[in-house]
Formats: structure tokens, sequence, C-alpha cells
């Protein structure tokens, strides 16, 4: 069977970030990275495109021109781990074994588990939007457009989801919207989440808070999405406590989808009883498998699942898989960094920045917790220029 010394399951933003670097090193191991994608998508930009700022083209880039020079690019997916034998058995029947697994698979998108949202979602006339697809993401910004007056919902599911800021983030920016063409005042925006409160971090949150209020936001926590009924314009949500469950007619609703582990993650040896990828909190080793090494979305690093955490886990993964297959003890940590550029309107942003502890660890000599066109300018522009010629490109930053 064919033999990588690492061999890199995914190639999201984890994946190529990790490839990059290893194929960067004066003498690099011989990388192997599983993933049959031929598109490859900047998704932090969906939420702007879902605003209507960008077009959606703007965040694809063809797969193929950032596969790194030395790798080797397997098109297939996985079927499963046998990480006893050091073996990834693939969907053609095909197996690879390897010195070193890095996974780096991502997230899942369970569309399915809300009865009504797969069929509706994008659909003209249905009023059902998401910014978390890329077919779908225009369809938010028509929306936008399109109400004048009635009720808004914006959810936020129970599980873990990628950019936990992001379903806020186009409350702020359709209420902006529907602000500056003077409808606002006959819309009833309600943004309701499967969680508590508004932002983990209590120095933004206080911030966010602010801003809701601006726009006369209605908050209602603790409720998760069940079901959608498209044919009479109702969300069915369930009180996460009391089980309670109650309709909220809808106009139209953005759904942020319930998300997991992928399905031959979760049903791995190498998943915790969550279903993510089991590994150290500080050194992205796995926990029972020496030799397997995971980060980004599908590991159970208890981060929020960003692309700023994946800019400061990839070095850490990288330093320390080339110090094991040099036999040496592992040598970096990682302390959990990520970050939330929260966009509150057209032109102006939160830029939250924190660790494992929920402390703040900012970048800039000012309060970030302050709305800032420049953080906007930043998210915007700056940001999608250091992930496609940085990033992905192997640079530490």
């Amino acid at each position: 069977m064919a033999h990588h010394q690492v061999l890199i399951i995914g190639a999201g933003s984890a994946g190529l970030s990790v490839a990059a670097q290893l194929c960067k090193q004066a003498n690099p191991p011989q990388v192997g990275i599983v993933d049959p994608a031929e598109k490859h998508y900047y998704q932090p930009l969906w939420t702007l495109i879902g605003a209507g700022v960008f077009p959606k083209e703007e965040s694809q880039r063809d797969q193929s021109d950032y596969i790194p020079a030395g790798a080797e690019w397997i098109k297939e997916y996985v079927s499963s781990f046998d990480p006893d034998n050091n073996i990834v058995v693939l969907t053609n029947g095909e197996k690879i074994s390897y010195d070193v697994l890095v996974v780096t698979a991502g997230i899942q998108i369970d569309w399915e588990r809300i009865p009504g949202l797969k069929e509706s979602v994008g659909q003209p006339g249905s009023g059902v939007c998401s910014n978390y697809s890329f077919d779908t993401v225009e369809s938010t910004f028509k929306n936008i457009q399109d109400l004048k007056r009635g009720t808004a919902i914006f959810t936020h599911p129970a599980t873990p989801i990628k950019c936990g800021g992001a379903p806020i983030k186009i409350t702020y920016l359709a209420s902006d919207y529907w602000t500056k063409h003077g409808v606002l005042n006959n819309i009833s925006v309600k943004f309701i989440k499967g969680g508590p409160g508004i932002f983990a971090v209590k120095k933004y949150a206080t911030s966010l808070t602010k801003v809701a209020d601006r726009y006369g936001i209605e908050r209602i926590w603790k409720h998760d999405l069940k079901e959608l009924r498209p044919d009479k314009k109702e969300a069915v949500f369930q009180q996460m406590e009391t089980g309670e469950e109650h309709i909220e007619k809808y106009d139209m609703i953005h759904v942020t989808p319930p998300m997991s582990a992928p399905d031959f993650i979760k049903n791995s040896p190498l998943a915790a009883s969550s279903g993510w990828v089991e590994v150290d909190k500080e050194t992205t080793q796995h926990t029972r498998y020496a030799n397997v090494f995971a980060l980004g979305d599908c590991s159970n690093l208890p981060t929020s699942k960003t692309g700023a955490a994946i800019r400061k886990q990839a070095p850490v993964a990288v330093h320390n898989i080339l110090a094991f297959l040099r036999g040496n003890a592992l040598p970096d940590t990682y302390d959990g960094y990520t970050s939330c550029p929260l966009v509150t309107g057209y032109g102006s942003l939160i830029l939250a920045e924190f660790d494992y502890d929920k402390k703040p660890k900012e970048s800039f000599p000012f309060n970030q917790a302050e709305e800032r066109y420049s953080m906007y300018a930043l998210k915007a522009y700056g940001l999608p220029r250091m992930y496609w010629h940085g990033m992905l490109k192997g640079r530490e930053f």
C-alpha cells in the first residue's frame, strides 16, 4: 500500500497551513493530503457576502493552486481510520499507511437535522437563507433587500459551530441595512440562540449588547431551532431547559444550522465521547495515539472554531510533528488563542481576541471592544490577503 511520512486528512485552512509549513522545511518530510475538493473557500468572507459587500466568487479559489510543492494530493474521501495499524482506508477501498497522521477534516454541517430546512434554504420566496453555504450565501442579501416589514429571525444553534460570532454578525449587518434604508422600524428583529448570552467574553459581550440595543434586536436565549414549516413560515423552537416547544412566525429567517464532527471521525477510534478528535489542548497530539495530531474545527480543542485559532494552532502542531518524527519531546504549546472579528455594521467592527481562559489577548494598542472602521477594513481587505498569500503558503505570523 502507499505510505506517507505525514498523512494529512483535509485540505481546508488547517490542513493546507500544516502541509505548507512542513513542505517549507530544509529537510521536509514526505507529505500526503487527502481531500477530493477541487475548490477552496475563504469562509470568513461569507458574512460580508451575505450582506452584499462582495460577490461570492471573491471567496473561492482553485484548490490546486494551494497544494504545496512536494506534497501529494490524494483526491478521495476517508472511509475509516485504523490507528492501531497506522492505516487510513479511503472510500475507493485503497489503504494508506503513515508515520504521523494529521486530522484536519473540518466540521460537518447537519442541514438535515432541522426538518424543512434543506429543501427551503435559499429558495426564492421561502424567506429562508443561510450564510453557511457557498450555494446559499447570496440568498441572504436578497432576503435582506426584499424585506420591508415583518419579522426577521436569526438563529444560533446549541451545537458548536464554526465562527461562533457569525450569527450575530449577520443580524447586525441586516439591521444596519434596514436602518440605512429607513425600514428598521417596520421590522421586528429577533436573535434566538440555543445557548446563554451574546458572547462568552464579558468585555466584548458588554459592547455587543449595546450594539444590539441600538438596533432594537430582541434576544432570546436557550432556545434551539428544531423544525421549519416553510409553507406556513413558522419556526419551531425548543426551550433547552424545560423542553417546551413554541412557534415563531417569520417573514425572513437566517438559519445557522447545527454542526458536528464529520461522521467518519465520530465513528472512529480517534473520537472523544463528544465526537471530535481527542487531543491534548496544549500540544494538539492525540491523547491515546502518540503519532496522531489534530487541529482546527474537527478537534476537541476547547476554543472557538475559527481560522484565527488555526493560524496559531498550525505552527504548534508542525513544530511538535517534526519533533515527534525525530524522536524528541514535543517543544511547543498552544494557549487557546482565537479571534472573532465581530462586524457590527457596514464599516464598523469589534475585534475580539482571547485565550482558553476567556481572557482578552489583544494585538493592538487600543481598546478592541470599541467599534472601529480600521478593524472592519482589516476584516474585509487585510485578513483575506493574509489568508491566501500568507497562511496557506506556510508563513507563520
